[in-house]
């Protein structure tokens, strides 16, 4: 058993190290990120929250990565050419408030937060209030997405609900934030013909599934994929994924745009 586990541990090792030394892949690359010290318990811990010393250090690497550029979630797939790197957070925890946005001021780092709207109505401990996500849309530096209504998977809803997970969201964030929200990202990543036209009709003008992958300028703006980065990655895996070392990870998820 020990020499399976190796080699489950090794495999994405060998085939990260085998892109070491090419240039790092160009296009649009969106870093996906979740929770930031918020504690979630289990599985979801090591996936889906990263420690603020961690997360810190990611933010120090990349302000120093010269073979991209930062820019907003909404401005990467305007112009062809070399590595453009976007930084989204999902759900709307409250740690992107105390954790995320100063970290980003400090190094002028744009960066999206998709919120789910009923994890606001809620008043759930480690999700952002009302106030705090008003806060929060001030930063300089900040964007504020929607993550659904809900946070069920859109491509379960029927039209009438799909169409108010959609809406309802937008104009909740709105009317929070006063700033016009143009960005979704799909709940679970979960999206198909149906779902991504229901998106344009909402108002939406570019919206993040969760594939893992780059955007080239050929990409449908509805269909972006995401680089996800989880609690278990140090710098260095950081800094492969910013390379497109893990890249191949796109073939464990069928691309919605071939739905």
């Amino acid at each position: 058993m020990r020499w399976r586990r190796f080699v489950v541990r090794a495999i994405p090792e060998v085939l990260s190290f085998s892109r070491v030394f090419s240039k790092p892949r160009k296009g649009f690359r969106v870093l996906m990120y979740h929770s930031i010290g918020t504690h979630l318990g289990g599985a979801r811990e090591s996936i889906f929250s990263i420690i603020p010393e961690r997360f810190e250090q990611h933010m120090a690497s990349l302000a120093q990565y010269r073979e991209a550029s930062i820019v907003k979630f909404s401005n990467g797939l305007k112009h062809e050419g070399a590595l453009k790197i976007a930084v989204t957070f999902d759900d709307g925890y409250k740690d992107n408030l105390y954790n995320v946005a100063p970290v980003m001021e400090r190094y002028s780092i744009p960066f999206t937060v998709f919120v789910a709207t009923s994890h606001i109505k809620k008043n759930c401990s480690i999700y952002l209030t009302p106030s705090e996500l008003r806060e929060l849309s001030s930063f300089q530096f900040v964007t504020i997405g929607s993550h659904g209504l809900t946070h069920n998977r859109l491509t379960e809803c029927d039209s009438d609900m799909l169409r108010n997970e959609l809406v309802s969201s937008r104009h909740f964030l709105e009317d929070i934030t006063g700033n016009t929200v143009t960005t979704l990202a799909y709940p679970h990543g979960a999206v198909d013909k149906r779902v991504k036209d229901a998106a344009g009709k909402a108002g939406y003008l570019l919206a993040a599934c969760s594939r893992f992958d780059i955007n080239d300028i050929s990409r449908d703006p509805f269909l972006l994929c995401r680089t996800e980065i989880t609690g278990n990655d140090a710098v260095r895996v950081f800094q492969q994924k910013l390379h497109g070392d893990w890249d191949w990870y796109r073939w464990r998820r069928k691309d919605p745009a071939s739905l």
